[in-house]
């Protein structure tokens, strides 16, 4: 596989939003046509996180199997633009996605999201059904209301990370981590240096200005088929919100993995992405 495209854009982004933005991205493309969907992956909100960490292993079994994947890292993460002085809103965030398929030529793509990517891939469908063809979420944000997410464990330990006294610190990540996985050794030390180094970057106000709704009672307004994905052991987004979305949708499958934290793409990866690839090829 190769990048399609540059991976970085100097986008004008809707005048709503009024400023200019370099919104870092890899677009990797399939051998031959790529008659496979294509596809947009968006990452979750902790410290440090960008598309190209949270989703590379995966991007490579799906470009193999034909999708074109598109990995952005959102305005205040990863590689891309991150002023202190933006409210990070979800029609913000959302507006950069739109901007980036509309430079790339993509009407219509399927939306990974994980987390508060998850909310988001959920908020583009259903505003904008018409460019959204499928959606595969695993453990999505913005089913509950705030007081809930922030009694959850890792919910917790990522706030005293972000707002301690020190700020933020190696040893804090480090304990955000292991919380994010059922089994620990599944992080490295690099991954955490990696995501220090990033979060070390990024502005308080993106998290002090970030508010993702609750979306739970808008799931049946969604026209497009959904896969939905849970680790039983996931202390960030509470496995409850599996039957909200079970309840909530027209057409919707979801699987539940036990020994399984906040990142099913990662600690059961294999079948994340079997499962997703066939989801995407019916």
């Amino acid at each position: 596989m190769s990048p399609r495209r540059p991976e970085g854009l100097d986008l004008r982004l809707p005048e709503a939003l009024a400023r200019d933005f370099h919104l870092h991205f890899h677009d990797l493309a399939p051998a031959g046509d790529g008659a496979g969907v294509p596809v947009l992956f968006l990452h979750g909100s902790g410290p440090g996180a960008s598309g190209w960490s949270n989703f590379a292993a995966n991007a490579r079994a799906w470009v193999a199997a034909g999708h074109r994947c598109v990995l952005p890292d959102l305005p205040g993460y990863g590689q891309s633009s991150k002023p202190a002085e933006q409210v990070y809103s979800f029609d913000f965030l959302a507006g950069a996605v739109l901007a980036l398929l509309d430079h790339l030529g993509l009407e219509r793509v399927a939306l990974v999201g994980n987390s508060m990517g998850g909310a988001l891939a959920i908020k583009l469908a259903l505003d904008h059904p018409e460019r959204i063809s499928k959606l595969v979420l695993m453990a999505p944000g913005g089913l509950e209301a705030p007081e809930t997410y922030l009694k959850m464990r890792g919910i917790r330990s990522m706030l005293r990370c972000i707002f301690g006294e020190e700020g933020i610190t190696r040893a804090g990540m480090a304990k955000v981590f292991e919380k994010q996985v059922y089994d620990s050794a599944l992080v490295s030390e690099a991954l955490v240096d990696e995501r220090t180094a990033v979060a070390r970057s990024q502005p308080r106000s993106l998290w002090e200005t970030m508010r993702v709704p609750d979306q739970s009672e808008r799931l049946g307004e969604l026209a497009c088929p959904v896969l939905c994905l849970w680790g039983r052991e996931d202390l960030f987004c509470p496995v409850s919100g599996a039957m909200t979305v079970l309840q909530g949708c027209r057409e919707v499958e979801v699987v539940l993995l036990s020994r399984c934290g906040h990142w099913v793409m990662v600690e059961h990866k294999d079948r994340f992405d079997a499962l997703a690839i066939e989801f995407l090829g019916r």
